[in-house]
């Protein structure tokens, strides 16, 4: 008995191909491919090697024993999915700070065990530097209805104690320091730490640099909303706007 019939029919569901477009695929009628799955006849030596052929399959498997889906995703060819042949990409498994964790992880930032229960952001950065992502949860980083708003993300890579000073004014910054977990714009002054948020009406809070446990520099944003830019880039359209029209007087006056 062969199992061709079974083994085609097994092809055609993991490729999800109808009888319809594997009939045509082979020139043969769908009744004619009916009959083979069915058993009621057996196909020339022909049509048995161009199959074969096109899905990279060893005749006597085609025609000898009954084939698995695993075994079909394996072979070469037309029929493969090639799963084995790409070479995935690593994302960073970034540990992600919410609303729910902050307060542990300024009793924890340093343990290993807790940092690995936190919820993870997968991205594609750099695996060998060191990220953290953070949950916003108030408004200290808004100005005029623009900024960061609750639930948005950001991801920040470590900074060495060292390198503090070298930080650009006004570095987004969140950072662990005294029983605090602050996300604002970093200012170094001598040795001290000024946090400042972006909103008027929070004051600014200053610390030695050797009271900061931990600071990341923000590199990466995400939005829980799409931030509006079409006013600023309205604005800087119709000022060159004007500008041009400025431009066309004057040499129309000289």
């Amino acid at each position: 008995m062969s199992f061709f019939g079974k083994n085609i029919k097994k092809i055609r569901g993991v490729k999800g191909l109808s009888q319809q477009a594997f009939a045509e695929l082979f020139e043969l009628k769908r009744g004619t491919l009916g009959a083979y799955e069915e058993g009621r006849s057996e196909p020339k030596i022909e049509t048995i090697i161009r199959i074969a052929n096109y899905f990279s399959i060893a005749i006597d498997d085609l025609l000898t024993r009954e084939l698995t889906v695993n075994q079909l995703l394996k072979f070469k060819g037309d029929l493969t999915t090639y799963a084995e042949d790409i070479k995935r990409e690593q994302f960073a498994n970034i540990p992600c700070i919410t609303d729910n964790t902050s307060n542990e992880y300024i009793a924890f930032y340093d343990k290993p065990f807790f940092i690995k229960e936190l919820p993870i952001v997968q991205l594609p950065v750099n695996p060998t530097k060191e990220f953290r992502a953070y949950t916003v949860s108030n408004l200290e980083m808004t100005s005029h209805d623009k900024g960061f708003y609750p639930k948005d993300v950001v991801i920040g890579e470590k900074v060495p104690q060292t390198v503090i000073k070298k930080l650009n004014t006004g570095t987004l910054v969140f950072v662990v320091v005294g029983n605090k977990l602050i996300f604002r714009r970093l200012y170094v002054a001598n040795n001290n730490a000024v946090l400042r948020a972006d909103h008027k009406n929070i004051e600014d809070e200053e610390y030695s640099l050797s009271d900061i446990k931990e600071i990341w520099r923000v590199r990466y944003v995400f939005f829980r909303r799409i931030p509006e830019f079409s006013d600023a880039v309205e604005d800087k359209l119709i000022m060159i706007e004007r500008e041009l029209l400025k431009m066309k007087n004057r040499l129309g006056n000289e």
